[in-house]
């Protein structure tokens, strides 16, 4: 039978954060501001909020935060003349929220210089983090299925936010290999109670096998994804009509195409979990119709297109909304294909222990990075992205689980490397990011080669 919340985590700490965020959000019914970063992660956490919000109805409204962005937050929270919600970011500026005169409630799952033990706050803050009670929100706990789990502590009614907390995780990535830890345990809640349903089934999504082939970034099939007349031959020689819906494949069908995909990866020697595409199940979601990565693809589009608010929209159910999303997914498969293709062609930079390129394409230099580090590039040293915005140069790092099992830690590497420039960086071990100055490319790959060899004891390879 579907249970409760309250004992999926035995540290106590679990139920007192949860607790505290709860009574400041219930004793204060007036308009709030939800801040929350503007990545899939990010805008399903603001979905998840904003619902549970309106079944309260309170009054809100959503900002969106583009990045490691403290002067923007201190902005913000002066600008608010009541509390406050920030999801998905927050958790390096513990510091700023004392002096809001009103509540603010933070749900973050990034690694904080002194975690797991929070510097005290006063009565009017709550800071909500998984690391404090075991659990790793890099792996096991994303932004959105932390809200999705508070808006349950809240009310019971709310675990139909589950597309929303799927949707996040799967833009975190944390679906890779199967969900596990704390992810697993609201999955398997939400089976239960009917809001996902567990299929078999290939991650190519597309009007038909062609398009879908061709489009593919997660799995980025080198020789193939980008390439669409490549793709008819290879579809061809394994009797699959290139015009056929992916969904029309019979079990058969589906098998021999894996198979022949796999193939492929496995020649270029890619990192396990990559390969775990292969093998994991899906998740389809009845309320909405798709499947889980296609809803997180949409969300994460259309804030990578400078329209984080028409993803929240979408998770709240708006049709325009869904369509503006649709649309806005073209345009960032075919961007990160770009960045892709173009890595291919060119490659990359390299250091001793690292590597770097650069993305004219500023929202998705991050994911480009992610699929290259996995699909075209030496997985052995971790690789950074840099992308000049008008002002500021944000940097996005990648890493594999091979490499944190090495000691890679890449929310400290850029948290090291960016005050070393008088930037700020953070994130997790094996995705984090960074806003250093214009001209501080040099010391920051400087300081970051250096923190990255003391971190694999200086046995990056070739």
């Amino acid at each position: 039978m579907p249970s409760g919340p309250d004992s999926f985590v035995s540290d106590p700490k679990y139920r007192a954060e949860f607790e505290k965020a709860r009574g400041l959000v219930l004793a204060h019914p007036g308009r709030w501001r939800v801040i929350y970063h503007y990545d899939a992660d990010g805008i399903a956490s603001a979905s998840s909020m904003l619902r549970a919000f309106a079944r309260l109805g309170y009054p809100a409204q959503a900002t969106a935060l583009g990045g490691v962005e403290r002067e923007r937050m201190d902005e913000l929270l002066r600008a608010t003349p009541g509390p406050v919600v920030v999801v998905d970011t927050g958790s390096n500026w513990l510091d700023l929220y004392p002096r809001h005169p009103h509540p603010v409630v933070v749900l973050d799952h990034h690694k904080y210089p002194e975690a797991p033990n929070p510097p005290d706050l006063p009565e009017h803050v709550a800071f909500v983090d998984p690391l404090d009670w075991g659990v790793d929100g890099m792996t096991e706990m994303c932004a959105a299925t932390l809200t999705w789990l508070f808006t349950v502590f809240l009310d019971p009614v709310n675990w139909d936010n589950a597309p929303w907390g799927l949707s996040g995780a799967i833009g975190d990535r944390q679906h890779v290999g199967g969900f596990r830890g704390l992810n697993a345990k609201l999955v398997d809640e939400a089976v239960l109670r009917s809001q996902v349903v567990r299929r078999p089934g290939l991650a190519l999504f597309g009007p038909t096998m062609g398009a879908a082939l061709t489009g593919s970034i997660d799995p980025y099939v080198k020789g193939l994804s980008g390439r669409p007349e490549v793709v008819g031959t290879f579809l061809d020689q394994l009797g699959i009509d290139a015009s056929r819906p992916p969904s029309s494949l019979s079990a058969e069908e589906t098998q021999r195409l894996t198979k022949a995909l796999r193939e492929r990866l496995t020649q270029r020697k890619i990192p396990p979990e990559a390969l775990s595409v292969f093998d994991q199940a899906r998740w389809f979601l009845p309320s909405i119709g798709l499947d889980a990565e296609e809803v997180s693809n949409l969300q994460s589009a259309a804030g990578r297109a400078r329209e984080s608010g028409v993803g929240v929209a979408y998770g709240l159910g708006d049709p325009v909304a869904a369509q503006r999303c649709r649309a806005a997914e073209e345009g960032w498969r075919n961007g990160i294909l770009k960045g892709l293709l173009r890595l291919e062609n060119e490659g990359v930079n390299s250091m001793k222990h690292l590597q770097w390129f650069e993305s004219p394409e500023l929202t998705l230099a991050g994911t480009q990075a992610g699929m290259a580090i996995l699909y075209l590039l030496d997985a052995n040293r971790p690789v950074f992205v840099f992308s000049d915005d008008p002002g500021p140069t944000k940097v996005s790092g990648r890493g594999t689980f091979e490499l944190i099992d090495r000691g890679l830690d890449l929310s400290v590497v850029c948290r090291k490397a960016a005050l070393a420039v008088h930037g700020e960086g953070g994130g997790h071990r094996i995705a984090a990011g960074a806003t250093i100055p214009h001209d501080a490319r040099a010391g920051f790959l400087e300081e970051a080669d250096r923190v990255v060899a003391s971190q694999i004891g200086g046995r990056a390879e070739a």
